[in-house]
């Protein structure tokens, strides 16, 4: 199993409203991406987040299904108004 880690700092001016549609449009991509067992996705209310302050995990079948994931265009579509609200980082591992 492959486990997909994502946190985001929000860029200035982003709206409660985008806020909650990013959430939903995560959650959304359950059962649309082949291989995509799990998502999870919620807001940071760690004291030591370092302003990242939405989290989520995403759990793979396998490696393979994670990179098709990557360049999917479900995926690619939800980026394409994500990426400018954000400063994102992510991690990816191998669970057994």
């Amino acid at each position: 199993m492959i486990i997909h880690t994502f946190a985001f700092r929000w860029k200035p001016n982003v709206t409660d409203e985008q806020k909650r549609r990013v959430q939903t449009e995560i959650r959304a991509l359950q059962g649309q991406i082949p291989g995509l067992l799990e998502t999870h996705v919620g807001v940071n209310f760690s004291p030591r987040s370092q302003g990242y302050e939405l989290g989520g995990i995403m759990k793979f079948a396998y490696r393979a299904a994670l990179e098709a994931y990557t360049v999917h265009p479900i995926h690619q579509k939800l980026l394409s108004w994500l990426l400018p609200l954000i400063d994102p980082i992510e991690v990816d591992f191998e669970s057994p």
